[in-house]
């Protein structure tokens, strides 16, 4: 007659069976949630930005703040910006 616990594996087998388990699935789990979240990550660029450089008219602006120029100069400065470049004679 063969009775259900008679194969030879105790109480310790089934707890090292279960935790083992346990151990898997957690292993598996864990691995799928960095997968999802590596590919859900936004895309890094791989060169460098270089920061903008300020227009012209940035750095005038940035001159009458600090005091540099006054307004007269400021709009006088603005004005030749706007006009085009200078024809030579």
């Amino acid at each position: 007659m063969m009775f259900w616990y008679d194969h030879g594996v105790g109480g310790w087998g089934w707890f090292a069976m279960s935790a083992g388990m346990i151990l898997f699935w957690a292993l598996i789990i864990t691995l799928a949630v960095l997968l999802l979240r590596a590919l859900n990550r936004p895309q890094e660029h791989t060169h460098t930005h270089t920061p903008a450089t300020p227009s012209a008219e940035d750095i005038l602006g940035e001159r009458l703040a600090r005091g540099e120029i006054d307004e007269d100069e400021y709009r006088r400065r603005r004005n030749a910006l706007h006009a085009g470049p200078l024809t030579k004679r």
